[in-house]
């Protein structure tokens, strides 16, 4: 079947849609995001995004789960994990055009619904990656990990997705990921 002038096939809706979601509940409260919004961000119908999702709720619901992008960020020996999650960091971002973690920061109005996405940050996240460690200072050494993730991230939206530059993955790997590795391994 040919889908022209941008249409989406039912396989492909699915994530654009909750790339949409996830770009709305960042940047917008949660009172002035409509379906209707999300679904044009996303090149769908409004009834599309209900069919996948159900309500408004459901949906940012569905926008703030971690548990994909955490799976691919652990997946991987501790003495490598520091290097596996840089990497794998950065081609999530080019793979989707958006950071797997960095919705977080965008979500700390204490206000409304936005709480849903830090709690699942803190439950899917910090925890996940606080259970792998060993050691003492686990969970602590498991919430600067995801703070130097986090940074990273921020830093390659300003100076790289910003500007349309590409990241020399290899060089960051080889600069930053040590010190990530220092925080999983302990002193």
């Amino acid at each position: 079947m040919n889908h022209s002038h941008g249409e989406r096939t039912a396989e492909s809706s699915r994530p654009a849609i909750l790339l949409a979601a996830r770009r709305a509940f960042a940047l917008h409260p949660y009172a002035d995001v409509t379906i209707r919004s999300i679904a044009a961000d996303a090149g769908v119908s409004a009834a599309l995004v209900i069919k996948h999702f159900g309500t408004k709720e459901q949906l940012l619901r569905a926008s703030a789960d971690f548990t994909k992008a955490v799976e691919l960020l652990l997946d991987a020996p501790l003495d490598r994990l520091g290097e596996h999650m840089v990497r794998t960091l950065i081609s999530l971002r080019e793979r989707n055009g958006a950071d797997p973690l960095l919705r977080v920061v965008f979500s700390t109005s204490a206000q409304d619904e936005r709480a849903v996405v830090r709690e699942y940050f803190t439950t899917q996240v910090t925890e996940a990656m606080a259970d792998r460690l060993t050691g003492p200072d686990a969970r602590l050494r498991a919430e600067l990990v995801i703070a130097h993730l986090l940074g990273l991230g921020a830093t390659l939206n300003i100076h790289y997705r910003a500007t349309g530059r590409t990241p020399d993955t290899e060089r960051i790997v080889a600069l930053y990921a040590p010190g990530i590795q220092q925080l999983i391994t302990g002193p």
